[in-house]
């Protein structure tokens, strides 16, 4: 077996370096910490990439060639950046080292040592639309008619839930139990496609993004000399975003590491993606498994002002005895105002609160539009904000995808009721018709002109007319099936329409066939089926269809026309997730009531802890200013709206650390 050797000398001149003099106390112990594994709790703000960097730095100062030193990531950009850093402090070149992501790291291991798992060199690998086709061929030859029921998942979300399976190593059963739902009458079908899926990559010589995991971790498990090999050329593993190692991950970093020269940096409180198969035990577990483990915290926040940290440790102080480490952040800066907690009567009105905020923020406080980000659980909270400021002119980018009315799904609800309110639309019918089986733009084409001829023919109803032999007789074979359920559902929408019950009928829309296409065509269909519910607490403003759509229409165009260059000023929308590592002067973060934040399916389960870490990154966000709004009425729950409690991530919080803010119905406050 071939090694690759390292022929560099054996001590580059690094340049001296004052550690102690660019470091504060905390930083320091961690980066000049003794060989060994060492957990290092780095809190929101407290400089967690600087404590990385210098302890590459301080390491090559140590006479630690390059090549001994192996910095896992989880993009590509972060190692980029960490040893573009390195290579300022030290004139070590990043090309020396072996730092990138994890899954960037197998497969060069595989390049070298796959052979041993009987993997060619030469191996390509799919992306993720060449996975979802070969995984889609595969299903087809053994159950041909698994993707004419349109309840079934589709290859995306099909992968999705084998790909989370893997990474968690938790079982296709268990995963669809925790994270799928919407198949759990068909988990028993997912160990055997996964298992005709692998061996026809293998029969192709191809490997997949989860394949560069899988054999790297086989590598280090059962080929002794690889591993003996590995653990032996890097003398120091440092991992950054501990907290968000899936399972595998975990297991590859512990079989390196069996030297227990590991630094794992991160924050259990800001471990959130457990959807993605983050796994909140691998950092909990870590001083367990590396006996001797010292554990660093660096808690100085240079981001947000004392009294946001206050709210801050006041979330963590809430988190179950036993269950996390133990930590407190400490300001930096000097002291302001408190963070404010303002309820609203409902979602319009939390909207126009922050617009009025937001235009005293920019406009009589000098505070860049740029520097203030709206947060939220889940994109429909944000509805009545996106409609208050795009009415208002107000630049704003979503940073977490696209505006509401832009997303694929709202966009499908809006032309199926667009087509029903006006079968003379023969775009929105495309949009539709196209998401039934072996339906292109030039089938469509031909149903709607038999739809038509036949309608005039009969002197029917457009509508009805598509329920009709003679129009279902155009159909293709494989959606004749679904094309009943199809029509019925138009049908019905229609029925409401005519009595004027533009809210009925955005409910019947999305509980009918559109509701199981979503079912199938989604891997996130439970939050999707969210955002198409806030649509029916939208169309309760209206009294008939023809306004409803109108306002849509107009919204949609006010948003999509005045599209913001990416260098212009701009508020910021975005989930919290996608807020991760980011931060404002000023945060507005909505939504923060029982059953929105923490979410409904959360409290169902009796799990809010990672809805709580969630939080806990929210409030983090902010520099200066923070404020933590909830509306009292939820206009989404039907006519008369569902009364709200705010979340009890507020009330479980000391009330000193917040002001109220009370609100007149004139929006003063």
């Amino acid at each position: 077996m071939d090694f690759e050797l390292d022929n560099a000398p054996a001590r580059d001149a690094v340049p001296p370096i004052d550690f102690r003099a660019q470091l504060n106390d905390e930083q320091f112990a961690a980066v000049t910490a003794e060989p060994g594994p060492l957990l290092v709790l780095a809190g929101a703000g407290s400089g967690k990439t600087r404590t990385l960097t210098y302890r590459v730095a301080y390491l090559l100062s140590q006479g630690v060639k390059p090549s001994e030193i192996l910095l896992l990531t989880f993009t590509n950009k972060a190692a980029k950046e960490m040893l573009h850093r390195v290579q300022e402090l030290t004139g070590v070149e990043p090309g020396r080292f072996w730092g990138g992501t994890f899954h960037s790291i197998g497969h060069r291991a595989l390049r070298i040592y796959g052979e041993s798992l009987n993997l060619p060199r030469n191996f390509t690998i799919l992306d993720a639309d060449e996975s979802e086709s070969l995984l889609k061929q595969v299903v087809e030859s053994e159950d041909k008619l698994f993707f004419k029921d349109k309840t079934n998942p589709r290859p995306g979300p099909l992968f999705s839930v084998i790909s989370l399976a893997r990474n968690t190593q938790l079982g296709f059963a268990d995963t669809v139990d925790k994270n799928f739902q919407q198949y759990k009458e068909i988990k028993q079908v997912f160990a055997p496609f996964a298992a005709a899926y692998a061996k026809k990559k293998r029969e192709q010589n191809v490997v997949d993004y989860d394949d560069l995991l899988e054999y790297w971790l086989a590598l280090l498990r059962d080929v002794p000399e690889v591993a003996t090999y590995f653990a032996h050329r890097f003398r120091h593993i440092l991992v950054d975003e501990y907290q968000d190692t899936n399972t595998i991950q975990s297991q590859i970093i512990d079989r390196l590491g069996a030297h227990h020269r590991i630094m794992a940096v991160g924050d259990d409180a800001q471990c959130i993606y457990s959807w993605r198969g983050a796994n909140f035990e691998n950092i909990m577990t870590f001083p367990d498994r590396h006996p001797g483990t010292v554990i660093h915290r660096i808690e100085t926040n240079y981001r947000s002002t004392p009294q946001i940290l206050a709210l801050a440790n006041g979330v963590l102080l809430a988190q179950p005895k036993g269950r996390h480490f133990e930590k407190e952040l400490r300001a930096h800066r000097g002291h302001a105002n408190k963070p404010y907690v303002m309820q609203a009567m409902d979602d319009r009105e939390q909207a126009e609160f922050i617009l009025k905020r937001i235009r005293s923020l920019t406009e009589d406080e000098g505070v860049s539009p740029n520097e203030i980000a709206i947060l939220y659980r889940s994109h429909f909270l944000a509805l009545e904000v996106q409609l208050a400021l795009s009415k208002a002119g107000m630049a704003y980018q979503i940073t977490s995808g696209v505006k509401f009315f832009e997303r694929q799904h709202v966009r499908d609800l809006v032309a199926l009721i667009t087509f029903v309110y006006n079968p003379a639309n023969a775009s929105a019918w495309s949009r539709i018709a196209i998401l039934l089986p072996k339906i292109g733009e030039k089938g469509a084409v031909k149903i709607y002109e038999a739809a038509l001829d036949h309608a005039r023919l009969m002197k029917k109803d457009f509508i009805d007319a598509l329920a009709t032999d003679d129009v279902k007789s155009k159909v293709p074979k494989d959606a004749k099936e679904e094309w009943n359920s199809f029509c019925a559902s138009l049908a019905e929408v229609a029925d409401y329409m005519r009595n004027d019950k533009p809210a009925k009928a955005v409910e019947i829309a999305i509980d009918g066939w559109y509701g199981d296409y979503l079912r199938g065509a989604f891997a996130d269909y439970i939050d999707r089926l969210d955002e198409l519910k806030a649509m029916v607490g939208f169309a309760q403003r209206y009294d008939n269809m023809q306004d409803l759509l109108a306002q849509i229409v107009l919204l949609n165009g006010e948003t999509s026309d005045r599209q913001v260059d990416a260098d212009a000023e701009a508020i910021k929308l975005t989930t919290v997730h996608q807020a991760k590592g980011l931060e404002y002067d000023v945060v507005f973060l909505i939504g923060l009531a029982d059953g929105q934040f923490p979410g409904r399916r959360s409290i169902e389960a009796g799990d809010v802890e990672e809805e709580r870490r969630l939080f806990y990154v929210a409030v983090t966000r902010a520099r200066n200013e923070l404020y933590l709004c909830y509306p009292r009425v939820a206009t989404r729950a039907g006519p008369g709206g569902m009364l709200l409690s705010p979340s009890r991530f507020l009330t479980e919080i000391d009330q000193n650390l917040y002001e109220p803010l009370k609100i007149k119905r004139s929006y003063g406050w």
